[in-house]
């Protein structure tokens, strides 16, 4: 562990003037969420900002496929329970700082509805995108997960917004979200709302969105800016203040790197 850290110290600081390697980073990131460091944690956030990543940058190319990673390994069994707890603490913690840092756009006048699965994944990925999503223009309202379908319609009545994003890990909430979708489609006044399903299940199993009945289905936070500018403006973007991407030299991930970066 010794030698790790002072290979870690030496790597960042020679990306400082050159790219940051995001796959060795995102190992690092890693390996301090599922040992709780917490203050070691904070130091590599000020050091990526040092390195000029931008807040939003950060959030989507290393602590999105971190819960990514966190998740899909606890699924797996691969992870101890104090591990878990670990990470996702840590994660939740890093995804309510970095909302008050991401540049806002100017608002576009569009409402959207942002819901999830009940797991606490499925609440801090869907946190993180409904963040991105309000800093690129949009009026957000987050109700996370645990919200039967008939509090959503009549919430979606009352408020009209412009569209729904939807986020789910397990396949276990494809039904109830096929029902929202059923319900949504049966009223006149809502048979065209856009609903768009992002990450979780619905990248894992292709063709699940189209399957039952959503308008677009996303696997990152880019992808899902892009799909809710497509749906409500009928145009695509990229995800919000991006500058810096620059700075970032992203290699091909191997998992087992990934695996080795956490046992």
């Amino acid at each position: 562990m010794r030698s790790l850290r002072v290979w870690w110290a030496d790597d960042l600081s020679c990306t400082m003037s050159h790219t940051l390697n995001i796959d060795l980073t995102l190992e690092r990131l890693l390996q301090l969420c599922v040992s709780g460091d917490r203050a070691g944690v904070r130091v590599l956030h000020s050091q990526l900002e040092t390195a000029g990543l931008s807040a939003s940058e950060i959030a989507q190319r290393l602590y999105w496929p971190s819960m990514q990673v966190i998740f899909r390994m606890w699924r797996q069994d691969q992870l101890t329970a104090l591990a878990y707890r670990y990470a996702t603490r840590i994660l939740r913690m890093l995804v309510d700082q970095a909302q008050a840092r991401y540049g806002q756009s100017q608002r576009n006048g569009r409402r959207l509805l942002c819901v999830c699965g009940p797991e606490e994944s499925e609440d801090t990925a869907g946190q993180l995108c409904a963040d991105l999503l309000e800093a690129a223009g949009y009026e957000v309202l987050f109700a996370a997960g645990g919200v039967a379908n008939d509090e959503i319609m009549q919430e979606i009545a009352q408020r009209q917004p412009d569209a729904v994003v939807v986020f789910a890990a397990a396949a276990s909430d494809a039904p109830r979200i096929r029902q929202l979708i059923d319900g949504l489609r049966e009223t006149h006044r809502d048979r065209t709302m856009p609903v768009i399903c992002g990450a979780g299940v619905f990248a894992r199993a292709d063709g699940l969105a189209d399957e039952i009945g959503a308008t677009a289905t996303a696997h990152d936070p880019a992808e899902i800016i892009a799909a809710v500018n497509g749906a409500v403006f009928g145009r695509a973007s990229a995800a919000p203040a991006a500058h810096g991407a620059q700075h970032v030299a992203r290699a091909h991930r191997s998992p087992k790197r990934l695996r080795s970066a956490v046992a």
